[in-house]
């Protein structure tokens, strides 16, 4: 059943809020893309994921992918490569990208909202030119002139996709034990090695498929200082097949149409990108890139799973309201939406879910910023506020968006856990998502470990810096004192319990380890209030009945009252310190 609508008009919102047109405006380079402009390309873009990736998401789901050991090739099901096909013939791979390549040049932030509606039509579909995206930014940043020459055309227009190769089978997250070996070869490197849970390591939508490859040179140095980055392609530049082979595709729970493969490399020729040793450099830009759009993705099937459980709300009359006047007598029992714990579910994921959309919208005009606006000191503070919540967003995204999507499922009872609703199949294909790219706990231990002692604490005080302006600018407005305070108490809650840390953990590391997860959770309630506060003030500068006014404000009030006192508990809960997790007898687990 095909549930899903793209929420234009709330991106619009997200956008307005956080000042798209301000922000942007100012740079040269998004002359031609004013926010009008922007959501009519965008609007394109939604039709076509509503028109032809949707109907598709069910079907890839049930007939999944098809290995041929013989040939080493993967299939994906009928009718995804005539979609991928029409989708580049659209332009809609090219949106942000340098026009001499081939982009349009249009902000990254259109790009980024854009992959919410990608992955809510077809996450699996969307997972292809993610892995894509991820590649460009990797060269564009560390490829040489003669690589973004030859690769960058190609893969910008879709007509060669990519591939991250990181993990192998003795190490995941632990890149410092990747064992894939590079030997010099004349101007370029033969490649040996296994990396397994590849995302479209082979597929049949594309000829050719440039895999990005962790790999070590035969003196270099063990760990992670000792990790080089080469450009792999499936099909050489004479024509001939690189011996980079699928060894076999994954069972899984979710995702059937996505492609994870296990991928040999046979002495495959490759290219370094960037300097030896350092390639985690260029694996990192490729890592962030996919990191915001993980997030996403809890955002986009969450929404997905809402309209699904909305709309069953809407027709499902079960029982009778609790209360008299609410009742429907013309009929022999009430749509469930009148029932107390129905809304609760709905207005938990509708709140937080448009929360984390905001967020995302917030930091995607940042990252533009960040990487063009001329004043050194925007810039810098644009580029903080992306490295400290990008983690966030990940983490935080990702876990709420499973949590969401679980919801939606109770609301529609035992129609939300079969196949004739899509609802069952979002909870499958978001779970993987608090898993890869750095599992949640790895982001946790990025923002406290990384992010918050970062130039000596800088990051941390740009976003104190905005949610005192949030409160200063709305606090002669005597609607917002509701939304204010809350923020204002968990933001001093928060500060206490980061003060607190910051003095125990430089010398307790172990400690670390055992806070962080609760400490993320934390300061992600805190920044959705925080958006939550931008939001209702802007919905407030409406007129009175208009409804999107109204759906803010109540929806910034139940996040206010019923979600945000989560951040009191997750608190206490890093106020526990490590003793409970670390000082027990492991053999009694």
């Amino acid at each position: 059943m095909n549930t899903y609508r793209p929420p234009l008009d709330d991106i619009r919102f997200a956008f307005e809020t956080f000042d798209f047109d301000g922000q942007l405006g100012g740079i040269e380079k998004f002359s031609d893309f004013d926010l009008d402009t922007c959501m009519t390309l965008l609007e394109q873009y939604a039709k076509y994921c509503a028109d032809v990736l949707v109907p598709l998401n069910k079907k890839g789901d049930d007939v999944g992918v098809k290995f041929d050991p013989a040939t080493k090739t993967v299939a994906l099901p009928d009718g995804f490569k005539e979609a991928y096909q029409g989708f580049c013939d659209n332009g809609f791979l090219t949106i942000p990208w340098n026009p001499e390549y081939g982009g349009m040049g249009a902000p990254v932030a259109v790009s980024t909202m854009a992959g919410e509606v990608l992955i809510a039509a077809n996450k699996a579909f969307s997972m292809c030119s993610g892995l894509t995206t991820g590649l460009i930014e990797a060269l564009e940043a560390h490829g040489s002139e003669e690589q973004k020459a030859a690769y960058l055309p190609n893969l910008i227009s879709g007509v060669w996709s990519a591939t991250m190769c990181l993990t192998e089978p003795q190490c995941g997250t632990d890149l410092g034990l990747i064992s894939t070996v590079a030997t010099p070869d004349g101007d370029s490197y033969l490649l040996s090695g296994t990396k397994i849970w590849i995302t479209f390591g082979e597929h049949d939508m594309v000829d050719n498929i440039v895999h990005l490859v962790l790999a070590r040179l035969p003196d270099a140095p063990p760990g992670i200082k000792g990790i080089s980055a080469f450009i792999v392609p499936k099909v050489l530049e004479d024509g001939s097949r690189n011996p980079i082979f699928c060894g076999g595709t994954d069972h899984k729970m979710g995702i059937h149409a996505s492609p994870t493969c296990v991928m040999n490399l046979e002495n495959a020729r490759g290219w370094m990108v960037g300097e030896p040793n350092r390639g985690m450099r260029s694996m990192f830009v490729m890592m962030n890139a996919a990191r915001l759009n993980v997030g996403i993705e809890g955002v986009a099937l969450g929404e997905a799973a809402y309209q699904a459980a909305l709309m069953f709300a809407k027709d499902r009359r079960q029982s009778r309201s609790l209360d008299p006047a609410k009742q429907d007598r013309s009929a022999s029992a009430d749509n469930i939406l009148v029932h107390p714990d129905v809304r609760r579910m709905l207005l938990e994921v509708k709140s937080t879910n448009e929360a984390l959309r905001g967020l995302v919208a917030w930091i995607a005009v940042a990252a533009d910023v960040a990487h063009h606006a001329t004043d050194e000191a925007v810039r810098e503070r644009a580029e903080d506020l992306v490295a400290l919540l990008t983690p966030i967003i990940k983490s935080f995204g990702s876990e709420r968006g499973f949590h969401n999507v679980s919801l939606a499922m109770q609301v529609c009872g035992g129609a939300g856990y079969t196949k004739d609703w899509p609802i069952e199949q979002y909870l499958r294909d978001v779970r993987i998502a608090m898993i890869y790219e750095g599992t949640n706990h790895i982001q946790a231990l990025d923002l406290v470990g990384r992010k918050l002692p970062m130039h000596g604490g800088r990051l941390l005080r740009v976003f104190s810096d905005e949610i005192t302006n949030a409160i200063r600018d709305s606090a002669g407005t005597p609607e917002m004192a509701e939304f204010l305070e809350p923020l204002k108490a968990e933001a001093k809650r928060l500060t206490a319990t980061t003060m607190e840390l910051g003095g125990k953990l430089p010398t307790d590391p172990e400690l670390l380890g055992a806070i962080a997860s609760n400490y993320l959770n934390q300061f992600a309630l805190v920044t959705l209030a925080y958006v939550w506060v931008r939001e209702a003030k802007a919905a407030l500068g409406r007129p009175d009945g208009d409804p999107v006014r109204q759906s803010k404000l109540q929806c910034a009030r139940y996040y206010m009252q019923m979600v945000l006192p989560e951040a009191a508990a997750y608190a206490a809960k890093v106020a526990v310190g490590k003793g409970v997790v670390t000082d027990i007898d492991v053999d009694l687990l």
